[in-house]
């Protein structure tokens, strides 16, 4: 349980921050990937929420692969706004962020798959 609470935090604070990062983005007129990155980045936290109500290990392991993919989105999307420089902006403490969040959410799915087994 732990773990699914500290996922919890982690994903409300990484959204809270990523929403900091849109105003810049949007403040240095970069609309399109700035609305992509903002809509992966909130649905991880949105489907981590979810889990809170699973209602089977099935469900809770379906929301938590949501989850990750997202997270994977959300890097891919992080990664290619600091490659192309449209906004000049240091994106590599989301990216550390990120990356952590999907390395708990792979471990989550994980061992709550070989535990179902």
């Amino acid at each position: 349980m732990k773990t699914e609470n500290k996922i919890l935090e982690l994903s409300f604070d990484f959204s809270l921050s990523v929403l900091e990062l849109y105003k810049q983005l949007i403040a240095g007129k970069e609309f399109v990937l700035s609305k992509q990155l903002l809509r992966s980045r909130t649905s991880i936290g949105a489907n981590v929420e979810e889990v809170t109500a699973a209602q089977s290990r099935k469900d809770f392991i379906s929301k938590m692969a949501i989850a990750s993919k997202e997270a994977r989105e959300t890097k891919y999307w992080l990664r290619l706004l600091e490659s192309s420089k449209l906004v000049d902006i240091d994106y590599s403490g989301y990216l550390t962020k990120i990356e952590h969040i999907i390395n708990i959410l792979t471990k989550i799915v994980k061992t709550t798959q070989e535990t179902s087994q």
